[in-house]
């Protein structure tokens, strides 16, 4: 029983009441300035002229922009509408939202007017009950706790009508779905960036360091630091890019990312750190790429470099970039004389399925495993020359 009579003590319930009743409002101004309540003429003349009368003035306030933002907010207020549950402040953006406005209120109105009905009758006929006894008191409660939640059935079905004629559309939630998908694309993307530039500079870092301190050369010591200071403040170039994209900035659309032309600097910083670097890439190649394939084949052939260093340093990389029959043909290779990286990280590592994915978003594919005593990355990226 409690749970029953809950919504009977909740303000909510009264307040939708409230706001069901200025539909009667509206229609009762409306009667009384046109066609009047005493016309001399049949009742159900009188309701349908009111009827289209009530339409055509609900329609044509419609159509203002400010009228959808107006509604949204009287509806918020009164309506209570749940966590769940949006109901738009927007002004119209359209014909569709100006239509949907207009079924709005006309549908609130309609249906505040029989809720008004249903409560003056109500009363009335509660008042007569109290005053025909002796079995008329005793209905009075069973008839005004029907009334009542014929109010909170009432008020439900307007905020219904509210969340699903002033909130967004299906095409509308749509279109934010699909931004929200964008936005989480772009995340991941940046999170790729992160995870190739950062840990590519943490690995030369790393290995650099450790030399130096093995070999007593000052020379090859000097050369080490240098080597780690290039590299970091490339790392903190990358970091401070991709803090600008993701603060979603102004100058994040200018932010530039690297291509294929910086390959070189990439394989110094492998040279650097131990590593034998043999590149076959023809220099103009960086040129005639799209500019989205160079940047992502320069991240492919970085996380590449990257992984070779990590589970194989000091062996030499061989680096080859080619087109071949509308395609970008990458690949990296390493020796590996004692198996598979440690763990097998380089198969299916973080960084490797990052590779994947680029290549699948650009419609390629990727492999990576071993071949002939090697552990070989080979990517292959379809592409339309720019010239």
């Amino acid at each position: 029983m409690p749970r029953f009579l809950a919504p009977l003590f909740r303000a909510a319930t009264y307040a939708r009441w409230l706001h069901l009743l200025t539909g009667t409002v509206f229609v009762a101004v409306v009667l009384l300035v046109y066609p009047g309540t005493e016309t001399g003429r049949p009742l159900w003349w009188v309701v349908a002229v009111s009827a289209a009368l009530d339409a055509a003035l609900l329609g044509l306030a419609a159509l203002l922009p400010a009228t959808r933002r107006a509604e949204g907010v009287l509806a918020g207020l009164l309506l209570v509408p749940g966590r769940e549950e949006t109901i738009g402040v927007a002004p119209s953006a359209g014909w569709r939202d100006r239509g949907r406005t207009a079924v709005w209120l006309v549908a609130r109105v309609g249906l505040g007017f029989a809720a008004g009905l249903a409560t003056v009758h109500g009363l009335t006929t509660a008042v007569d009950l109290l005053t025909a006894p002796p079995w008329g008191p005793l209905l009075v409660p069973p008839f005004g706790l029907a009334l009542l939640w014929l109010v909170v059935l009432a008020g439900r079905l307007q905020l219904a009508l509210a969340v699903r004629l002033l909130g967004p559309s299906a095409a509308d939630r749509l279109a934010a779905a699909e931004l929200r998908a964008e936005r989480l694309l772009e995340r991941n993307r940046l999170a790729r960036e992160l995870h190739d530039s950062i840990g590519h500079a943490l690995t030369v870092t790393v290995l650099q360091a450790g030399a130096a301190r093995e070999v007593a050369d000052q020379a090859f010591r000097e050369k080490a630091l240098e080597a780690i200071e290039t590299t970091g403040r490339q790392a903190m170039e990358d970091l401070e890019r991709m803090l600008v994209l993701l603060r979603e900035t102004p100058d994040g659309a200018a932010a530039e990312r690297p291509g294929l032309d910086r390959v070189p600097a990439l394989f110094e910083a492998a040279r650097a750190a131990g590593s034998p670097v043999e590149a076959s890439i023809d220099p103009a190649l960086a040129a005639r790429l799209p500019g989205v394939v160079s940047r992502e084949a320069y991240r492919i052939v970085q996380e590449g470099v990257t992984n070779a260093l990590k589970h194989a340093p000091g062996t030499p990389i061989r680096v080859r970039a080619a087109l071949d029959a509308g395609r970008l043909d990458l690949r990296c290779a390493t020796a590996l004389p004692v198996g598979p990286p440690r763990g097998g990280r380089a198969a299916g590592g973080r960084g490797l399925r990052g590779i994947r994915e680029r290549a699948v978003l650009l419609g390629g594919e990727a492999e990576a495993g071993r071949a002939d005593g090697d552990w070989v990355l080979s990517v292959r990226l379809p592409i339309r020359l720019a010239g």
